[in-house]
């Protein structure tokens, strides 16, 4: 009888007990995947619709993670706060499937302190900040090219950027993530050093679907 109370006492503990404190971070990462890029890794398989022919679909939201200037990130965080709700995950439809959206809020929005609903208001946000050139909307074939030169053309699109609040994610040589680095308040800042950065030389960029 003792030894089933102590099962049932351990399954009944939160998923997040054992993870960091929420609220307690220093900026955020916003991530934007391209979307041929994950198309080609995950989507394909899935039969996912963000894959289907005539999308053209450019970088589209991963992720608003709350990050440590000293490194790292805290993730399935202690939080009071009560878990997303199917609503609440379905209405992020029109940036994300609601499944990425339920995984976010389990993985990084608990960690933001914020509720449900005020997590995914600052990932609307975060998005709408950021201004994708036009000309990313125009690669219909591979693009070859240097990481730096789409670098400089988003923050072009996007001036008073701070000096290194960008950085661009690479996996084999092909594009991966475009990411962005905020203040809590959203406001743009530069990236701590232990934000992965792409250091090839050059980079391919996959055609849009």
């Amino acid at each position: 009888m003792r030894a089933a109370l102590v099962l049932a006492l351990v399954w009944s503990v939160p998923a997040w007990a054992d993870g960091e404190k929420a609220g307690d971070f220093d900026y955020y990462v916003l991530s934007m995947s391209w979307s041929a890029s994950w198309c080609a890794e995950t989507g394909d398989a899935r039969g996912d619709a963000q894959c289907d022919a005539g999308r053209g679909l450019t970088f589209v939201p991963h992720g608003l993670w709350p990050q440590y200037d000293a490194g790292g990130w805290p993730s399935y965080c202690r939080t009071d706060r009560r878990d997303a709700t199917k609503a609440e995950t379905a209405a992020m439809a029109d940036l994300m499937p609601p499944s990425l959206a339920w995984h976010e809020w389990k993985a990084h929005g608990r960690c933001s302190g914020l509720a449900a609903r005020d997590y995914f208001g600052a990932l609307r946000r975060a998005v709408a900040g950021l201004q994708i050139p036009p000309l990313f909307a125009r690669v219909r074939q591979p693009l070859q090219v240097p990481p730096q030169v789409l670098l400089e053309a988003v923050a072009e699109a996007n001036p008073g950027l701070p000096a290194g609040a960008l950085a661009l994610f690479c996996d084999r040589g092909r594009v991966e993530e475009l990411r962005l680095c905020l203040t809590p308040e959203l406001a743009p800042r530069p990236c701590a050093p232990d934000v992965q950065a792409c250091t090839a030389k050059t980079v391919t960029l996959p055609p849009l679907r």
